[in-house]
């Protein structure tokens, strides 16, 4: 049996997925980036080879994709990760119907992708310039908050007023923002609530930029926040699909890209 591996090595965490040759996820892997980011990623792969008793002379192709794909050198190939994106999405909704916009949230910067019928990329927008709608602000505001990132979704549904504004572009400010909502008693429900539809009118604009189209995707880790899609879902006025695992979709699409990669090479 060959296995193929997509490395996505993003700026705040390291997502490797495993498939076979018929594009099915084996396993997958996520781990923090730290400042040694091909050592992690290297680590990581053994790590998740060793949990599925995978020899690693099996691994017939690897793409890495991300922030640090080039650092990867052992990889066959490495493509960006808004190309693995979006072949992860479509992989990954195909029970779901046709995909034509991506969304994702990552740790340091998000994005929103366009697809045509075929799945080809035909526009993109990114925002890298701020943490504010970004997996990294969510951790800032449950520091802040004293909660766990994962208890953000639960906190949102437990709000009974109107969202609180956070109006300010940037994390720094925002966080200052919280601190003055707490000073005013506003509770950490309602805090919450407000930061998720602060992150998701931004997300909304971004999308806007790139065209809304049906068959809206999530991924990226805080698409597992029910509370945040509930908030981006209000503000498109649109639901929107959330795979199983989003947080390793463009890992996933780096992975099918080795297999066709790797089919094309062996003329298979």
């Amino acid at each position: 049996m060959k296995y193929f591996a997509g490395i996505d090595i993003g700026s705040t965490s390291i997502k490797i997925t495993l498939t076979d040759e018929e594009k099915n996820i084996i396993g997958f892997k996520t781990s923090a980036s730290g400042s040694m980011f091909y050592k992690y990623a290297q680590e990581t792969l053994d790590s998740l080879l060793q949990e599925l008793n995978i020899d690693k002379n099996d691994l017939a192709y690897i793409v890495a994709t991300g922030y640090g794909r080039k650092l990867y050198k052992e990889a066959d190939e490495n493509i960006s990760e808004i190309t693995a994106n979006a072949i992860g999405a479509i992989a990954a909704a195909k029970e779901y119907g046709e995909i034509k916009t991506v969304i994702n949230i990552g740790g340091q910067d998000s994005k929103a992708i366009s697809l045509d019928s075929e799945g080809n990329v035909v526009n993109f927008a990114m925002n890298d310039r701020c943490a504010a709608g970004t997996g990294k602000f969510l951790d800032v505001v449950a520091l802040k908050l004293e909660i766990g990132v994962d208890e953000l979704g639960d906190y949102h549904f437990k709000s009974t007023g109107t969202p609180l504004s956070v109006s300010s572009t940037c994390a720094v400010f925002a966080e200052s923002e919280i601190i003055g909502l707490l000073g005013n008693n506003h509770s950490v429900e309602d805090i919450v609530c407000g930061v998720h539809y602060s992150i998701a009118k931004r997300i909304v604009k971004l999308v806007k930029r790139v065209g809304v189209k049906e068959g809206i995707y999530f991924d990226g880790g805080p698409a597992m926040n029910e509370g945040l899609v509930n908030a981006i879902e209000n503000e498109l006025g649109k639901k929107i699909f959330i795979p199983k695992y989003p947080q390793v979709t463009t890992s996933y699409g780096a992975a099918i890209m080795g297999v066709d990669s790797y089919r094309y090479e062996q003329n298979l």
